[in-house]
């Protein structure tokens, strides 16, 4: 310990230090530092606290997760922690949620590292707390925002001898922040779980209560099962699945998390969800009427008779906060542009995903075009771009181009006919993107068409297009100068925007090339990104650890790519999940200088709300001069990564 105090205390004297005070003007015996000691605490549990429902913001419950070892592995989101909710008035255990606990994260003393170690089979299906600890952590939770007064999100650890630790303490930044600019129009009590049998848990991941009859589709060939108001119940959805969530009234799927396609969509159409359920798929096989909660994950048996009769909330009286930062929207589907635009009061759409109004055709596009139904692709596209451009303008609508992977879209009519030939060992790293454009022109020049359509016939001259999947400068320069022949052509038409995804590596090595080439923005996503710049399919549950948007190499490619297109005056934004899941995403976007931020509908107030108060804190900062950084957990201590950011 006495060695790493002189370390902490030594690098006040490092060659960076010295020269970073030097240029800045402070006197070297003018700065101090300070080593804070804490324990290490040998967890025989551990977890999370909320001190309100994470997904409904419901403040009269604290919520609790826990698992056997140290907390990282609860935090990180690698596996599945048990869930108890409390009441927080009473502190009475109001649901327990256990599951399998397979791994724990333990010290190894003679390493100083963190292993992975199997659970013992007594302990992996008994509780990580008991009901006594469950109170005990609940009753320090209600302390904890007593003393803050605003809701908490909580990390603590109980050791072998029974004693609970708090480890940290931060505002809760979802619902927390949410309750300053939203009040309850409408409550209606909720019937309690005993009411009702409880037939399935899982992930509530798009709130709201309805009930319908159980419809379960076991692959996307029988989608056309679902009716309106059906229950859809499946293993999982991808992009060809929308006609039918469209239709449903609620989703079930097996697997999936917060950040899964059914989720994302769900949460755009305002549909109620649970996922992750493992065994939906059988449990419901059988079942008729059903009641889905996506608050709460709950599925119970028959009709619940105030299922109709949710707690209803809207936004009142402070109006849209002021950002440089400017705050967009994703959006897939169309018809729900007018709602989203007014809820919201986005600044624009950072991401029009284009593959819905293909799925709406119903055809292959290579099946319409044999069929002669090119003018039908160009009309329905426009028409569906025009819904969108109309509801935000004149705030910017970002259209991406069509991004077939050859195995989501089989279904279509034709679809086996011309994708089966395409669909290799892994489809995600495919025949896909901006490369199908120069490979199949035909289609990529009625999807221009469409956007010309749009720009001057309808004169809606805030949609921009973005390339997606962008490999190699050889391709761009084919697709762009297709776009050109076609109409589109930002030399000509200074109103008009080319933007490409960053999502391949090769784009973020090349991206000085690609600004010299005429982009006019990036857009950042941080999934594919993540994937194909950490080696890990983030499906494979067995690497599903390694997964993770915060990694140092993910971020000092995300740093570069802005520090170099604000060079080359290119706009960069961001539409992947990372800054709906981690607050402290945004603050290193900001910090960065990142021109937007696009986020799901459901994230917007947030977001701008985040994204205000980071802007608000860098002012002071210039200010007073006093820096505090808290962004992400494996780069606070990377020299060079911070040189990198002073540097922007």
């Amino acid at each position: 310990m006495l060695e790493a105090v002189r370390k902490c205390w030594s690098s006040l004297f490092t060659k960076r230090a010295i020269t970073y005070r030097q240029e800045k003007g402070f006197r070297h015996q003018d700065v101090l530092i300070s080593v804070a000691v804490q324990l290490m605490v040998d967890a025989k549990s551990a977890g999370v606290m909320f001190t309100l429902h994470p997904t409904t913001g419901d403040t009269t419950k604290i919520m609790i997760e826990a698992s056997w070892g140290l907390g990282e592995a609860v935090v990180s989101g690698a596996i599945t922690p048990d869930t108890y909710l409390v009441d927080k008035s009473t502190l009475e255990i109001i649901e327990k949620h256990v599951v399998t606990k397979k791994v724990e994260y333990k010290l190894n003393p003679k390493t100083g590292k963190t292993e992975h170690l199997e659970v013992p089979p007594e302990r992996q299906n008994i509780p990580a707390l008991t009901d006594d600890e469950i109170k005990k952590v609940a009753r320090y939770g209600k302390q904890i925002e007593n003393h803050y007064k605003t809701p908490q999100d909580i990390e603590w650890a109980v050791d072998k001898s029974g004693e609970i630790y708090i480890l940290q303490s931060r505002p809760e930044t979802v619902h927390g922040l949410k309750q300053e600019t939203m009040e309850t129009t409408k409550a209606v009590p909720q019937e309690t779980t005993m009411e009702r049998e409880i037939i399935l848990r899982g992930l509530g991941v798009s709130p709201g209560i309805v009930s319908g009859p159980v419809k379960v589709i076991k692959d996307v060939s029988g989608i056309r099962q679902v009716e309106e108001g059906d229950i859809l119940v499946t293993k999982m959805t991808t992009p060809d699945w929308v006609p039918a969530m469209k239709k449903a009234a609620a989703i079930v799927t097996d697997e999936g998390g917060y950040t899964c396609h059914a989720a994302i969509v769900s949460r755009e159409l305002g549909t109620p969800c649970i996922v992750g359920t493992e065994k939906g798929t059988a449990v419901l096989a059988n079942e008729g009427q059903v009641t889905v909660d996506g608050g709460r994950g709950l599925v119970y048996r028959g009709v619940l008779e105030k299922a109709k009769e949710e707690v209803v909330a809207t936004i009142t009286g402070t109006g849209i906060i002021p950002t440089a930062t400017r705050i967009y929207v994703n959006l897939s589907i169309p018809e729900i542009a007018d709602r989203v635009a007014k809820q919201t009061q986005a600044d624009g759409v950072g991401l029009l995903r284009a593959e819905h109004l293909m799925i709406n055709i119903g055809k292959h596009p290579r099946k319409l075009i044999e069929e002669g139904g090119d003018q039908e692709m160009i009309d329905k596209f426009a028409e569906g771009i025009r819904k969108v451009a109309e509801a935000f303008s004149p705030g910017p609508v970002v259209y991406r181009f069509l991004d077939f992977k050859p195995d989501e879209f089989l279904a279509l009519e034709g679809g086996r006919e011309y994708e089966a030939g395409h669909i290799g060992p892994n489809p995600m790293i495919g025949f896909r993107g901006q490369f199908r454009y120069v490979k199949e022109p035909d289609v990529f020049r009625l999807e221009c068409r469409a956007v010309k359509k749009v720009r001057e016939t309808y004169g809606l001259k805030n949609l921009w297009v973005m390339l997606p999947f962008v490999r190699t400068l050889e391709v761009f320069r084919i697709a762009k100068q297709i776009m050109k022949e076609e109409g589109l052509d930002p030399e000509k038409d200074p109103d008009f925007q080319i933007w490409i995804m960053v999502e391949v590596p090769s784009s973020v090595l090349l991206i000085d090339k690609f600004c010299q080439e005429g982009i006019n923005g990036v857009s950042f996503g941080t999934n594919d990104l993540t994937m194909l710049i950490l080696g890990v399919d983030r499906n494979d549950a067995s690497v599903q650890e390694l997964y993770d948007e915060r990694n140092l190499a993910v971020l000092r490619a995300i740093a570069y790519t802005i520090k170099i297109c604000k060079k080359y005056g290119v706009t960069t934004s961001i539409c992947g999940q990372a800054p709906s899941v981690y607050p402290d995403y945004l603050e290193f976007l900001v910090r960065m200088g990142a021109t937007s931020i696009s986020v799901n509908p459901d994230a917007v107030a947030f977001t701008r709300q985040m994204v205000a108060k980071i802007e608000q804190k860098l002012l002071l900062e210039n200010v007073t001069g006093h820096t505090r950084i808290r962004v992400g957990k494996n780069f606070m201590d990377d020299v060079e990564f911070w040189k990198l950011v002073e540097d922007k």
